[in-house]
């Protein structure tokens, strides 16, 4: 079964395209013009060994605001999208997860 999920978003501040592989390598590629959500966007992949492709356009030179937005808002429809009914996923897990100077705990149910 494929998990493979994409979204597109369009707004008048943003133009948002992800495509989400949960069986990837770990790979980030695109841009959203934003050099630290970047940086998240590509150990995100790395460190959830999936992989994320980002392309955004939008009105940086306003705010960041939107972009992160809509860049957040198309990767939760992309994740719903590659889970699909969800078939074969665990129901429960928690794992912790170093990360530059933080340390994560993410408990899913």
């Amino acid at each position: 079964m494929s998990r493979i999920g994409r979204n597109a978003r369009t707004t008048t501040e943003t133009h948002v395209e992800v495509m989400w592989n949960l069986a990837g390598a770990g790979a980030f590629t695109g841009s959203t013009r934003l050099p630290f959500l970047d940086h998240m966007l590509a150990q995100l992949a790395r460190h959830g060994r999936f992989d994320l492709a980002v392309h955004a356009s939008g009105d940086l030179e306003i705010d960041a605001h939107h972009t992160v937005e809509d860049v957040g808002i198309a990767l939760g429809r992309a994740l719903r999208d590659a889970l699909g009914d969800g078939t074969g996923i665990a129901r429960f897990a928690s794992a912790h997860a170093p990360l530059d100077e933080a340390l994560v705990l993410a408990v899913v149910e």
